[in-house]
């Protein structure tokens, strides 16, 4: 598939830059430090090196989706999109049209050679408001070489709201078969798709031009179901280590309509033999979301215990028992239904921040994140990352001074390398022997949804 460069894009070697330019560049880099994985947001903490505003949904104005595709041996191209809803359009401007003033900066960092600058490069956009469209997506080359691990780091600017998100985005040049060789695309409206989930009607092309090939190979392995043990119990994670119920070989086109019907993992491969590909899942019509009793059910498997995850999930009145369950934990109507929205709302954004090839409320960071709320700090590293949550804060006095000191309880999850997915992690449980896990648990089954620094209050 061709893409289209726009021709606003310079090379920040290259660029001239006007007094104006310079300001809002010195502006833009000095902020926002740090070294994160396929996430975005805006930052607002104190701590510099703190990214908890990532997982902390109020705090995203823009939210765009980013996805970056191995064009050539010696270039990648990195397709940012914008939603339109999310853009601020102005009119203030001479031609008195609405319009969005963005500005991107990227580096690329070879993480092989110990996170080195690679490339860099500078976007600036005037984005005319256009009432048909909803969204709007750019490409910006990257200069790479065969067998390397990148990092990109990608700093957006919204130069009339003075807003800036940040996203790190992974990528690797290891191999010509990998997920990061492939274009899958809508298959009638030949769309761009950054995000490789599809439901049970989707049609969709997978473009692959790296070289020739036949046949396009898809396992298909069934819904990967686990959800992990409480983090203070030394058990590792279950991973996807089955193999597939079936694999299928199909004649390659650019064109050959693709459908996943059936919910599962689906991997495209361009070889029977090897490992890496392109992996598609079908979680269901309605996720992120849970929509039925039965979908809402099974997340209480981190509340319950399992003889009501038996009489929840064999129940002839599904609705009833899920009812049931909440007001056994609020006591009332109003309670429940207070703690049902945020226990299912942590649950659609641990969807949306954490899946894999399953869901993103089965992950281990997915579990944290229901249970405990979006973390009070953030520390990222390329190895992994570490969640803080605040607990009480302890006031002493000396010499008629007080001091105020803040604790913290950590989790540390680190990325496994996985060929379905770049946002796999894992909790270290041997750096989380004290979790809080049976109070937390039991404050919510008391109507209290937990928080180590508020223990007894919503």
């Amino acid at each position: 598939m061709e893409k289209k460069i726009d021709k606003q894009l310079i090379r920040t070697n290259n660029m001239s830059r006007s007094i104006n330019s310079i300001i809002i560049l010195m502006l833009f880099t000095s902020v926002l430090p740090g070294f994160m994985i396929s996430c975005v947001s805006t930052q607002t903490a104190v701590d510099s090196k703190d990214l908890s505003y990532l997982y902390n949904p109020t705090k995203n104005p823009i939210n765009p989706r980013y996805v970056i595709i191995n064009e050539t041996d010696n270039q990648s191209v990195l397709s940012v999109k914008f939603f339109s809803s999310e853009l601020y359009f102005s009119e203030a401007n001479p031609q008195g049209v609405p319009t969005a003033q963005i500005l991107i900066t990227v580096k690329l960092y070879d993480i092989t050679k110990g996170r080195s600058l690679a490339d860099t490069a500078y976007f600036n956009l005037n984005i005319t408001k256009e009432e048909s469209r909803l969204e709007y997506i750019y490409n910006i080359p990257l200069r790479v070489t065969p067998g390397t691990e990148y990092m990109t780091e990608i700093k957006i600017l919204d130069r009339i709201r003075l807003k800036i998100i940040q996203a790190f985005v992974p990528f690797n040049t290891l191999s010509v078969s990998n997920r990061y060789n492939f274009i899958a695309q809508g298959h009638f409206l030949k769309n761009l798709l950054f995000n490789p989930v599809v439901k049970n009607n989707e049609y969709l092309n997978l473009v692959y031009r790296r070289q020739p090939i036949d046949s396009l190979f898809i396992s298909y392995y069934k819904p990967f179901t686990e959800v992990p043990q409480p983090p203070s119990m030394l058990v590792p994670e279950r991973i996807l280590d089955y193999d597939p119920d079936t694999t299928i070989a199909l004649a390659y086109s650019d064109t050959l309509p693709l459908m996943f019907p059936e919910k599962g993992i689906y991997q495209c491969k361009t070889s029977r033999e090897i490992t890496d590909g392109y992996t598609i899942c079908n979680f269901g019509e309605s996720f992120p979301n849970l929509t039925t009793p039965e979908e809402m059910i099974e997340p209480l498997v981190y509340l319950a215990s399992a003889e009501e995850m038996l009489n929840l999930r064999t129940s002839q009145k599904p609705k009833v028992a899920l009812d049931e369950f909440w007001i056994s934990c609020g006591g009332n109507i109003e309670k429940s239904r207070e703690l049902i929205r945020i226990f299912y709302t942590r649950i659609l954004y641990s969807n949306y921040y954490f899946s894999t090839y399953r869901e993103g409320w089965r992950t281990e960071r997915g579990m944290i994140y229901t249970i405990y709320g979006p973390p009070d700090k953030v520390y990222k590293t390329s190895e992994g990352e570490s969640w803080g949550y605040r607990k009480p804060v302890l006031k002493t006095s000396w010499g008629g001074r007080y001091h105020v000191q803040e604790n913290y309880l950590f989790f540390n999850f680190r990325l496994r390398k996985s060929p379905f997915s770049d946002n796999e992690f894992y909790l270290s449980r041997s750096e989380s022997l004290v979790t809080f896990w049976d109070q937390a648990v039991r404050s919510w089954r008391n109507g209290i949804v937990f928080r180590l620094d508020n223990p007894e209050g919503i």
